[in-house]
């Protein structure tokens, strides 16, 4: 397939369908008070013996109430089966069903994704067929952890900066992990899979034309809790130069490091661009509530 065209058969989805279904406004009932009034009695005159009683009573009472909101607060901190996120059960098809441009936009911007804060744009110029999971397209690190949770598909894409001068390759893995699994999943990924880099999406005929195992300079993976995906990112030179030790992102983004991946921003836009794609998939699967809105006007 080349580079530019989408990807067979799916390609990884169909047209968006129509509109949301707009819901009717309906107006809640008049508050009701929780507090009502009555007419005070009369206080009679204590007398000793009824005064211990009911102290004895009152005692009583709150040993009963204490225990009670004990025993509600020992029930609410047992571990329970948690609910499935919103749209996570949607999200498991996306790979077939969402339009290439709506996983993969033809042009995506990172607010404050560069060193410093600066913005960064980056442009789709590869993307690669829906793939099985194997060592081809996943790090074998990653690929092994996958594998017993169900590893369903790998979509990649490779992007450009506005400059031209770096190159980052995305992928998204869906999984068939539960909801509960997911959210143990991401917890330390990149910490466990050391060095594990993900592979380098090269574009013939693009800038990325050069763009292999020994260009790969930063990269950064995420299991987010409420999807069940995991994004990767490695980013590179354009120009084609060998590094010798790709980074995780967090490394190359701590301060004070003056080697060429961290002056140069690689590892803020392989971590930020997780992040971008972490927040593409959440729209695609529950649209904002404002374009709805914009939809029902």
């Amino acid at each position: 397939m080349p580079h530019h065209a989408r990807p067979h058969a799916s390609p990884f989805g169909r047209p968006d369908g129509p509109g949301a279904h707009r819901a009717a406004h309906t107006t809640l009932p008049p508050e009701t008070p929780v507090e009502t009034t009555t007419r005070l009695r009369p206080v009679r005159e204590r007398r000793t013996g009824r005064a211990i009683a009911v102290g004895v009573c009152a005692v009583l009472g709150i040993g009963l109430i204490g225990g009670a909101l004990a025993g509600m607060w020992l029930a609410a901190a047992e571990p329970g089966e948690p609910a499935e996120p919103a749209g996570y059960t949607q999200a498991k098809d996306l790979w077939h069903n969402a339009p290439v441009d709506t996983l993969f936009p033809r042009t995506l911007t990172g607010p404050g994704a560069g060193p410093g804060g600066a913005a960064r744009t980056w442009t789709r110029i590869v993307v690669a067929p829906d793939a099985a999971c194997s060592p081809a397209v996943l790090a074998k690190g990653l690929l092994a952890t996958l594998r017993p949770l169900g590893c369903e598909r790998v979509l990649r894409a490779t992007y450009t900066d506005a400059t031209a001068s770096s190159v980052i390759t995305v992928g998204l893995v869906f999984t068939g992990a539960d909801a509960t699994t997911q959210r143990t999943l991401g917890q330390g990924l990149t910490t466990r899979l050391g060095q594990d880099v993900p592979p380098a999406l090269p574009g013939p005929g693009t800038v990325a034309a050069r763009f292999g195992a020994q260009q790969r300079a930063g990269w950064w993976l995420n299991a987010p809790t409420d999807l069940p995906v995991v994004v990767t990112a490695v980013s590179g030179f354009a120009d084609g130069r060998a590094v010798d030790a790709p980074q995780p992102a967090d490394r190359a983004m701590t301060a004070g490091r003056t080697d060429a991946t961290a002056q140069s921003g690689l590892g803020h836009e392989a971590k930020n661009i997780t992040l971008r794609f972490e927040q593409l998939l959440r729209t695609a699967v529950a649209p904002p509530a404002k374009d709805e809105d914009k939809d029902a006007r």
